[in-house]
């Protein structure tokens, strides 16, 4: 199941500050950043880091991003999750400590959310293929028999072995909505263990903020300002901000990547269900999280509840924020971020009474 990109923007003024810590060297944080684009995991990478003399940290991280998106990228020839796709119903596959760990994370929000988010909906994201060359609404009797191949709990993971194994041939993971949060974790740590205190990471709209802004002083920090895209526009239109630090932001959402057949448009996100994309109040919504893997799965999986459930789903958990935009050009923010999100005056949407 992937997940829209490129819904967040990062709006953070640059200035030059020297910061430092207590009992810590003094790090030299630059107006400019050292930085990179490249288009990779079907998107575009953009990494941006400020710490002074740590151009070469970026190549670590591009490294990092390839790596993990050659064992984990569906339909990437040679990858591990194709091999365990192609032995469905055959043997289990042994696969790296990486690609386990994203399986054993995706089981998790598949029981959690009671199969609303469905680690197995591979048939049918191939099937429709939307935001591909070759995409196209199946039959009916093409969504019913690949449906019957949508089951996590017919995907067993062994912990001693490492292997994961797909009861019936024809089932077929897909963690294209949450692969790119372990992604970009994975990049984060490379970033801290090469002390990297300042930087952006974006993964096509996965953002991580590390440290704070570079507005911040010596006496005073600042939090870096991260805008929320406008589902109904195009990249870059925001709608709002919130101010952010060392979190992670991802966005689900139904109008980048889509399909229009006789005048209907379908979406990329799936209810594993029906078959159908999640037909619901929800047009986008934003998870604010310390892991980006975290945010990949619940933002998904809130969407696959609608709004009344899934907001009360994130405000029982620890740490986790949600910004939801309704099909209707309303805004619902959780409690947490209730006195620090901004609605952009000209924005045409409103926020939702209380």
């Amino acid at each position: 199941m992937k997940k829209k990109i490129g819904f967040i923007m990062i709006l953070a003024s640059l200035f030059f500050l020297v910061a430092c810590k207590k009992d810590e060297p003094e790090v030299l944080i630059n107006s400019e950043p050292y930085s990179d684009q490249q288009f990779l995991l079907g998107t575009y990478v953009n990494i941006r880091i400020y710490d002074d003399g740590k151009e070469d940290v970026l190549k670590k991280a591009f490294t990092k991003v390839k790596e993990l998106g050659d064992k984990i990228t569906v339909n990437e020839e040679g990858s591990e999750l194709d091999e365990v796709n192609a032995q469905a119903g055959i043997a289990p596959v042994k696969v790296s400590d990486d690609v386990y760990r994203v399986a054993k994370k995706a089981y998790e929000y598949s029981q959690d959310t009671k199969g609303g988010f469905d680690m197995a909906i591979g048939p049918i994201t191939s099937l429709w293929h939307i935001g591909f060359s070759d995409a196209k609404k199946p039959t009916q009797e093409e969504i019913d028999a690949a449906l019957k191949l949508v089951d996590y709990h017919k995907v067993i993971l062994d912990d001693d072995k490492k292997t994961i194994y797909l009861e019936e041939k024809g089932m077929k993971l897909d963690l294209g909505a949450i692969a790119k949060g372990f992604i970009t974790d994975e990049v984060v740590e490379i970033l801290k263990e090469n002390n990297v205190t300042t930087a952006i990471v974006d993964l096509g709209g996965n953002v991580y903020v590390l440290g704070h802004s570079p507005r911040s002083t010596k006496k005073e920090e600042v939090d870096w300002t991260v805008g929320i895209q406008d589902p109904n526009q195009d990249r870059n239109v925001v709608l709002g901000q919130v101010p952010e630090a060392n979190k992670s932001l991802v966005t689900s959402g139904i109008y980048e990547r889509y399909l229009k057949v006789d005048g209907k448009t379908y979406h990329h996100l799936f209810n594993p269900k029906t078959g159908y994309p999640f037909d619901n109040d929800i047009a986008g919504v934003t998870i604010i999280s310390d892991k980006s893997i975290d945010g990949d799965g619940l933002s998904t999986s809130v969407f696959a509840m609608g709004l009344d459930e899934g907001m009360k789903y994130v405000e029982s958990l620890k740490d986790v924020q949600a910004i939801f935009i309704t099909t209707e050009g309303k805004v619902y923010v959780s409690s947490g971020i209730k006195d620090d999100f901004v609605l952009n005056e000209d924005s045409g949407y409103t926020m939702a009474e209380e």
